[in-house]
């Protein structure tokens, strides 16, 4: 496979990157590292100069959050006020750092490097609502900074691995950008032991939803998750996805990634009893509700080249229902 450069860092498969992104410190270590020795051009005066305060901060949080994803709305609105302005905070935070990856092309590693810098900063920029409640949540809950820096790698991977060879590469992916999540918030809505490795497989059966909603889109962003012995399995290759090839091989292949999904939902149930009886509900129609986007696909016939699929409010209330009573008998 031929390589490219993105931002002067060598992209390749993950394979060939496996030290390099094994260890989450020595990525973000070698992101600075990579920043501060390349230029990026002249810094753009800040265009906001609006000093926050904090309830401000966590308001513009939850503005974001009600912008991007109707459904994580959705469900942390089963959140207890507190819990529930500091989940939409980390989603805030999730979405921020995902958004300097995915929107600035040229100088995605400068940019993502500048970010990292200013969330291991001790205190946050007053002109960064993002950032300044996502300080106060790491602070009022006790997130372990090492869960942080392991998010911020997975967002850095997306710089220099551009595929994936089997399942257990995209596992590590899939742990660092969504398994992470769940053990941060793990921390806001409270657990007993035993609760993390069911949170580390909602996580990754969360992220693969996401993958196979968003294959067409990723493609023609030039990227392909899904891993490349699965493709191979249904006499597919990833020119093929870059390429938005359309049949029954490929029809074949979703059913399976689909299935793994579902059976990985069922895996990571019972951990929904281990968490504080306030969050159950909360975090069951989270997971339930991104649950029913795998059905949505399946209704389109597994088309994710034309179409997003998305899981309407009357179906989210559908599934809150069942989900009421599943935890009820937890």
């Amino acid at each position: 496979m031929s390589l490219s450069h993105s931002q002067g860092w060598a992209v390749r498969p993950f394979a060939e990157q496996e030290m390099h992104v094994r260890e989450a410190a020595t990525l973000l270590a070698s992101l600075r590292s990579h920043a501060e020795h390349t230029s990026a051009g002249p810094n753009p005066s800040p265009a906001q100069h609006t000093v926050y305060s904090l309830p401000e901060a966590y308001a513009h949080c939850v503005a974001v959050t009600r912008a991007n994803s109707r459904s994580f709305f959705f469900s942390t609105r089963l959140l207890t006020p507190e819990k529930r302005q500091a989940i939409r905070a980390l989603y805030a935070f999730c979405r921020t750092s995902d958004d300097i990856v995915d929107h600035n092309h040229e100088n995605a590693a400068h940019a993502l490097a500048d970010w990292v810098a200013q969330v291991h900063a001790p205190v946050a920029r007053p002109d960064n609502p993002v950032l300044l409640a996502w300080n106060d949540t790491v602070q009022r809950y006790g997130v372990p900074r090492v869960l942080v820096d392991e998010l911020l790698a997975g967002i850095a991977m997306d710089l220099t691995v551009n595929r994936y060879a089997t399942f257990e590469e995209l596992w590590l992916y899939c742990y660092r950008v969504a398994s992470v999540v769940g053990l941060i918030s793990m921390h806001i809505i409270g657990y007993e032991s035993g609760a993390a490795s069911y949170a580390v497989k909602l996580g990754v059966a969360l992220q693969l939803t996401n993958i196979l909603r968003d294959i067409g889109e990723d493609a023609r962003r030039g990227r392909v998750y899904l891993p490349l012995e699965d493709l191979e399995r249904f006499g597919l290759s990833d020119n093929d996805i870059l390429h938005g090839c359309y049949d029954e091989r490929f029809r074949a292949l979703m059913r399976f990634e689909i299935e793994r999904a579902h059976q990985l939902y069922e895996e990571a149930w019972p951990g929904v009893a281990l968490l504080n009886s306030d969050g159950r509900l909360a975090i069951g129609a989270a997971a339930e509700v991104y649950r029913g986007i795998l059905g949505r696909i399946a209704a389109a016939n597994y088309d994710v080249f034309s179409r997003r699929a998305f899981v309407p409010t009357l179906e989210k209330l559908l599934i809150l229902w069942r989900v009421r009573q599943r935890v009820s008998r937890l």
